[in-house]
């Protein structure tokens, strides 16, 4: 059975700083671009543990993929069979807030 998929605040405002990125160089990339990230976080519903676990969590909580130059970080409640995308982080930039 999938996993249900839900996006954090930080998630959202990562993807649509992204988009607004992107955008002064082309638009239809730009949403191309944010649509391809936002399926592939989706596609954690089916398999929530194929990606490692983040080296800077202290508590081993929080997973990541790599897609492109992004780390998709979320993590991974069995519980309740949900994965939360936490961060769209691009690899550029310092080392992402996480909130143990």
């Amino acid at each position: 059975m999938a996993y249900r998929v839900n996006f954090s605040r930080s998630a959202r405002s990562d993807i649509n700083e992204s988009v607004r990125y992107i955008s002064t160089d082309d638009r239809i990339q730009a949403f191309r671009f944010a649509m391809f990230l936002v399926q592939q976080a989706l596609s954690l519903g089916q398999f929530p543990e194929r990606g490692r676990v983040v080296p800077e969590s202290t508590s081993g909580s929080f997973r990541e993929i790599i897609v492109r130059a992004y780390r998709i970080v979320y993590r991974v409640n069995h519980r309740n069979q949900t994965v939360e995308i936490i961060r769209f982080w691009h690899a550029g930039r310092a080392t992402p807030e996480l909130f143990e």
